[in-house]
């Protein structure tokens, strides 16, 4: 089983100079093979492979004597995501490669071997850069694999490892009606089970916005390429990340919650490309990060062998009495609250949403009647 692990990076000011001219080296040698590539489709009508992009790697590093500083596997790390990138393009049609710009404040290099990590002394070793002191607050086990160095929007740096513990993932559970649980997903609450309980939407992006908008008049007040606009920038880069990180954090104690506490989690497939385009909603929608939370489901219930089922988007999980079934398709966004004509059950929208849903995952998987 493949494990990331991400650790905090103190390195010193020789050792930045050092990772500074590892990105904008791979950032280069990334863009010459993308523009190869693209120049010998045009002229022969034919693909170059990544081992003949490696092997003009040399000869480029005599034109260009700074390239040799680098270190040669993060170099032909950076062929090896090109490579993948064009395979993405063709099988998934997810867009063609751009070329890396250095203006983009999330930047990053490969290394995908000769390196350790030695959690006594606390330190990360990277070829041709040295011992980096890291913050290493948790342990692993396994084989190292390809380990990715960034940097983050606000100047601090990270690594990435990626480790096989050579462990298989665990066996799906059983589950059944009384172990499942549904979550309906919204803005008002973050998150309805079909328990009852509602966990509340902490908001993040909406209590910074003030703040936020404070930040974004200094940047913009400020002369472009002045030193004082970099620093109204690097603020306003601390403030998002911390509203990223609490975000994050919320989610992961949440989504590990449901996880240990059932054995099958229930939700629905969002159109969130869709929902987003509603302008009166787009923010929240946004600061909820469903996609996000949703991913993160996914990850855990593999880990620890649950199951994530999940509904088709034009299930009428809202508009459905779970009591008697009546279908209510005058029931529009505003009303929270609806009684059932049929059976004059009093319903509250979300939780109504989330019994449906998890009864409607139940009937897909057989476990209940229609």
């Amino acid at each position: 089983m493949l494990k990331a692990y991400k650790y905090r990076l103190n390195p010193t000011k020789d050792q930045i100079i050092l990772l500074e001219k590892h990105i904008g080296s791979c950032r280069y040698v990334y863009n010459w093979a993308l523009d190869l590539k693209i120049k010998t489709y045009e002229q022969t009508g034919k693909s170059i492979s990544q081992f003949d992009i490696n092997k003009q790697i040399t000869i480029l590093k005599n034109k260009k004597e700074w390239l040799k500083e680098v270190n040669s596997q993060s170099l032909q790390g950076m062929t090896r995501n090109l490579e993948s990138a064009f395979t993405r393009f063709f099988r998934e049609k997810n867009g063609f490669p751009n070329f890396k710009s250095k203006k983009n404040p999330i930047q990053s290099f490969p290394v995908p071997q000769h390196y350790y990590v030695d959690f006594e002394k606390g330190v990360v070793k990277l070829p041709k850069i040295g011992e980096i002191k890291a913050v290493l607050h948790r342990s692993f086990e396994g084989t190292l694999k390809t380990a990715t160095v960034s940097r983050s929007t606000t100047g601090k740096y990270y690594i990435s490892i990626l480790v096989d513990n050579e462990k298989k993932l665990p066996e799906k559970q059983e589950f059944s009606a009384s172990t499942t649980v549904g979550i309906d997903i919204g803005i008002k609450d973050f998150a309805i089970l079909s328990t009852g309980e509602k966990i509340e939407n902490p908001n993040h992006l909406k209590n910074s916005l003030k703040r936020l908008k404070v930040l974004q008049k200094r940047v913009s007040r400020k002369q472009k390429g002045s030193k004082n606009r970099a620093k109204a920038k690097q603020k306003l880069a601390k403030l998002h990340e911390k509203i990223s990180n609490q975000r994050n954090d919320f989610q992961h104690k949440l989504s590990f919650k449901l996880v240990s506490e059932n054995q099958a989690l229930a939700v629905e497939t969002l159109n969130v490309k869709g929902m987003v385009k509603n302008h009166c909603l787009a923010q929240a929608i946004e600061d909820a990060a469903w996609s996000s939370f949703i991913t993160k489901l996914e990850h855990k219930t593999e880990w620890y062998g649950k199951t994530l089922l999940r509904i088709g988007q034009f299930k009428p999980s809202s508009k459905v009495c779970h009591v008697c079934g009546y279908h209510n398709s005058i029931l529009t966004l505003k009303d929270r609250e609806w009684i059932c004509p049929n059976c004059k059950t009093k319903h509250d929208r979300d939780l109504n949403a989330a019994i449906n849903i998890k009864k409607f995952a139940l009937i897909d998987q057989n476990l209940i009647g229609v």
